[in-house]
């Protein structure tokens, strides 16, 4: 079978498509992948072929981390707010005429196609022009549910996400509308998901249920529409990873800090703060860099910076793990069973950091607001060992990444050769 799959984003957005798409081409599928230009090369280098889709991701990235800083800090300032909006959404819109045209003509005697969060209203309109049958892989839950903030009323969560969905709408709404008319498509009148859903669309949940207590019970109406297959992710090896190990055994086991594809404003600062906490504390510090550049930053020595590393080898030997809460790296953490300080910087990150927090095996706060001072006071509470003890029993119920890619696999094979999302569900339990 024929398969496109489309994920635009960072790293962290379009691995678990590029797992995805290995797993699929192992079991000899024709996969085509459309990614951002700057990870083309992380694509091919899995043996996937790649097209362009989008603008760079470094198009964005600041833009959208000023926009997140300002919401938190300031959300009275309207104006602000919406030109710090503007600023973000702006490379995407004006590439959307080009996305289409890229990803219909991917898509062309495809089975399936296959998108992530990012341009979900895009991908849809595309299938649907195609008469291709859409699948989505989304790595929390963003669908209207109760469960997404705990300690907040269910209701109140599922108005809040449903006017969400509605301001995403109107921010795309002219894109959306100019697309489906130079299709020959009737005008949309509301929010993509809710299309996605009608339309029978196959929702794989690329994280794991323990994640969210209560979602599964919430969604058994859609169960089969919407399976948790855990995250998936490609543990790819490093040219760090050795040196990293080494470092390790060289002393204590350290902390690690990460901090994603969003740079940091000041890594200087930044470094300053990780050093001075940890100092306190009589721990070291292992700082994976990201997209961050900390080639000019001071040097201490208890604290070690490489750029990337292998996640499922060193946070295994790691005290406990800080980072900004993206899905893979929280999975990762999850997954080796230490503690997590999540200092997130965006939306998706706030609730993973929420998750954190309500599974006891770690907490939370805004990046822009920690300073040396709240990091010794949140990295001694995450370090009792009660965290520590918490995070072990959870990584045992967490999905291993070869069975998510597979789940995940199996789902969409189904799927495509004209399963109907329930009777796929249905194969699924005969197999095992």
């Amino acid at each position: 079978m024929k398969f496109v799959l489309a994920f635009y984003g960072t790293r962290g957005d379009v691995e678990p498509g590029i797992a995805l798409g290995c797993e699929l081409a192992r079991r000899g599928h024709d996969v085509r992948m459309a990614v951002p230009p700057d990870l083309i090369g992380f694509a091919e280098s899995v043996g996937l072929n790649a097209t362009a889709y989008g603008p760079d991701n470094q198009a964005w990235l600041e833009s959208t981390r000023n926009f997140w800083g300002r919401v938190f800090r300031n959300f009275w300032r309207i104006n602000e707010v919406k030109r710090l909006l503007r600023e973000s959404r702006e490379p995407g819109i004006r590439a959307w005429a080009e996305m289409t045209a890229t990803l219909t003509s991917l898509v062309d005697g495809a089975d399936a196609l296959v998108t992530g969060m990012s341009y979900q209203e895009l991908a849809a309109t595309v299938a649907e022009y195609r008469d291709v049958r859409l699948a989505t892989l989304l790595w929390f839950p963003i669908r209207v549910n109760g469960q997404l903030v705990p300690n907040l009323p269910a209701p109140a969560v599922r108005a809040a996400m449903k006017v969400y969905d509605r301001l995403v709408w109107r921010g795309v709404r002219k894109a959306d509308t100019a697309q489906r008319r130079e299709l020959g498509l009737p005008r949309a009148t509301g929010p993509a998901p809710q299309r996605i859903a009608d339309r029978g669309a196959l929702e794989i949940q690329g994280y794991d249920e323990v994640c969210f207590p209560g979602l599964a019970a919430e969604w058994a109406q859609w169960a089969q529409q919407r399976p948790f297959v855990g995250t998936l992710t490609l543990e790819l090896a490093t040219g760090a990873d050795e040196d990293v190990a080494s470092w390790i055994d060289s002393g204590t086991p350290p902390i690690f800090f990460g901090f994603g594809s969003i740079p940091v404003e000041s890594p200087a600062d930044t470094i300053a703060m990780i050093a001075g906490a940890c100092a306190q504390l009589g721990e070291r510090a292992l700082v994976g860099a990201g997209w961050s550049d900390f080639a000019d930053v001071p040097q201490f020595e208890h604290v070690k910076v490489v750029g990337a590393v292998n996640y499922a080898t060193i946070f295994p030997a790691c005290r406990a793990v800080v980072h900004h809460g993206g899905a893979g790296t929280t999975a990762a953490g999850l997954r080796a069973g230490v503690p997590t300080l999540v200092l997130w910087m965006a939306d998706v990150q706030l609730i993973w950091g929420a998750a954190v927090k309500r599974l006891r095996v770690g907490t939370a706060r805004r990046f822009s607001s920690a300073n040396e001072k709240s990091l010794v006071a949140d990295l001694r509470t995450i370090l009792a060992p009660d965290y520590r003890t918490r995070a072990r029993d959870v990584a045992a119920r967490m999905t291993k990444p070869a069975e998510s890619a597979a789940a995940a696999a199996d789902r969409l094979e189904r799927f495509a050769a004209g399963a109907r999302v329930v009777d796929a569900a249905q194969a699924d339990i005969g197999d095992d």
